[in-house]
């Protein structure tokens, strides 16, 4: 297990320099290439996801609402919470700054490749209508690029797990319930192995039921745990009002403190900032394009401003909460360890004393959540790489990956994801970039449109 956790910290390295160019370079050139038009319609894109402008005659399998809701309840979840704390345990507050301008960059990401997404559908070996960076690769560019749409599935079989998840799950499990302390014990239980056992059954059940039922839990699930999570921290902010301007403040001070940066100077910073974005609302990654991708929809550029809403939802909102209760609660100067334990130590410390139970029930909604989503992720790209009736077995793969990934160290996980990521924006952001005039040109008719008939 060491050897392989060495092995992929050795090809980091490699791979983030072309990561951040790509996901900054190329993302900035997207704003400036859109002319900021898509953050203009911000309010236009709420209306859609509403379903002031659904036809019940277009193509597709969910509806806007569904689509955006299946692909947040896959980026909300233990990113928000123990990702960002991961953040601040490496970098300090300042590494805040930086994931707030990789999600900004990424909104404008998101509404480039989720619009390709509806632009370029194909359909699988059962003739089902399917989106994601694979068809617009190929429909977009030509069969020319099939290599480049294979590795992206390749690396999605192991980037689309849910071992980061089901590991932060388990480690917020062991420190609220403490079960060798507080349960009756029979033996020499492993308990972490209990919890990924139980929690891979429960994954189960939702999982196998397909494309419709994962994405009707999840528009069930992902309103409610915004919410409760959203009035947990309204509570922490009500009772800490103080705290709050001079928490923001480190936030902007630290971002280019070079003495906070644990390595890399400012673009070891910038780097991590990068990271833990994309981890947090995966622009640039190609997973959202795969659920927008089957929306009931013919219009591209809608469904490209539906999917911006999400870096705003799960990074500006979500992540700035979680970072906020962190530093005023000083909990990133007390914890000893990365991880959830950092969250769980401010909820606690804000929240009487019970904030970390209530963190507990948060987090069991978020993680299963991400999990049910994240599965269909990796069932698509195997389908590509194989069939549609072969792809369905990597429901098994995953469910068997969040036992192993409930007793593997947190450096292995995120060492294995961060990797997975990178070499998936590779191949995402080329077909994205190359493909971009063709957005622009629906753009320019949608919004041309849009000026005769108002938002």
């Amino acid at each position: 297990m060491e050897t392989f956790n060495d092995f992929l910290s050795a090809m980091l390295p490699y791979t983030e320099w072309a990561m951040l160019i790509l996901l900054i370079g190329g993302g900035l050139f997207l704003v400036f290439k859109s002319k900021f038009l898509p953050y203009r319609y911000f309010g236009h894109a709420i209306a859609i996801t509403a379903g002031k402008h659904d036809k019940e005659e277009a193509k597709g399998d969910v509806s806007h609402l569904q689509a955006l809701s299946a692909a947040v309840a896959a980026t909300v979840g233990l990113g928000n919470i123990s990702g960002v704390a991961i953040a601040i345990y490496m970098g300090g507050p300042g590494v805040v700054f930086w994931i707030w301008i990789t999600a900004l960059i990424g909104m404008c990401i998101k509404f480039y490749s989720c619009s390709l997404s509806i632009m370029f559908r194909g359909k699988d070996s059962e003739g089902k209508l399917q989106g994601g960076p694979m068809f617009y690769i190929i429909q977009g560019i030509g069969q020319k690029a099939k290599p480049l749409a294979s590795f992206f599935c390749i690396a999605g079989l192991f980037g689309f797990l849910g071992v980061f998840t089901a590991n932060q799950f388990t480690q917020t499990f062991m420190n609220v319930v403490r079960p060798d302390e507080n349960l009756i014990i029979l033996g020499d239980f492993n308990w972490k192995l209990i919890v990924g056992i139980i929690l891979a059954l429960i994954t189960s059940f939702v999982i196998f039921g397909g494309l419709k039922k994962i994405a009707k839990v999840a528009s069930t699930i992902v309103p409610f745990m915004v919410l409760l999570y959203f009035l947990a921290v309204l509570v922490v902010m009500m009772t800490n009002t103080s705290e709050i301007g001079p928490s923001l403040k480190l936030i902007f001070t630290e971002a280019f403190n070079l003495d906070t940066m644990v390595k890399g100077g400012l673009w070891g910073l910038i780097i991590l900032g990068v990271r833990r974005a994309m981890f947090s609302n995966e622009a640039g990654l190609g997973s959202a394009p795969m659920y927008h991708g089957q929306t009931k929809t013919d219009e591209p550029v809608q469904e490209g401003l539906v999917a911006m809403l999400g870096p705003f939802i799960d990074t500006i909102i979500v992540c700035t909460l979680t970072a906020i209760v962190i530093i005023l609660s000083g909990a990133y100067l007390e914890a000893e360890s990365n991880g959830i334990l950092m969250t769980l130590i401010a909820f606690k410390k804000t929240l009487f004393g019970f904030g970390d139970v209530l963190l507990m029930v948060i987090v069991s909604a978020f993680a299963l959540s991400t999990l049910f989503t994240y599965s269909y992720y990796g069932v698509k790209c195997l389908s590509f790489l194989t069939n549609a009736k072969i792809g369905k077995y990597y429901n098994w793969y995953f469910v068997g990956t969040i036992v192993f990934a409930a007793v593997a160290s947190v450096d292995l996980v995120i060492n294995l994801i961060d990797l997975a990521y990178a070499l998936m924006v590779i191949p995402n952001m080329l077909a994205v970039l190359y493909l971009s005039p063709k957005v622009d040109q629906q753009m320019k008719i949608y919004f041309e449109k849009r000026k005769h008939v108002g938002t």
